[in-house]
């Protein structure tokens, strides 16, 4: 059975850090490439950031540039979203999701590209 388990949010106050982690299993974790997206109540979900399956090539959406990084670890089959100098706007729930892309360097910023997803965790930043 394929699986996304995400964990790691709760609650920070603004310019603090959380790590998200994103746990797979059930299906060969370094043929996909994997993704961070994140809804806010109201909001369309969005993406943040992805890596690619292959060479580690990243995307991240101007938002969130140089304050999220997207490390992966294969031999955990785990991607984790670091997220340093919070804001208030950073609040939403956060999905990790992969998208099938064998020993490629692409990097998917479409979240109808992804084949599998998490069911999320919340992450809330108080100002």
């Amino acid at each position: 059975e394929v699986q996304l388990v995400e964990s790691g949010g709760g609650l920070v106050q603004a310019g603090g850090s959380l790590r998200l982690s994103c746990a797979a299993s059930g299906f060969t974790f370094d043929d996909y490439a994997i993704g961070w997206f994140r809804q806010a109540p109201g909001k369309e979900r969005e993406g943040v950031s992805c890596i690619s399956s292959s060479d580690g090539s990243t995307y991240y959406a101007d938002s969130v540039k140089d304050r999220f990084t997207i490390p992966r670890d294969n031999a955990k089959n785990t991607v984790y979203l670091q997220m340093n100098s919070l804001k208030p706007e950073d609040t939403a729930v956060y999905y990790c999701a992969a998208d099938l892309q064998i020993l490629s360097d692409y990097v998917p910023r479409d979240l109808d590209e992804y084949d599998y997803w998490g069911h999320g965790t919340q992450v809330t930043v108080s100002s």
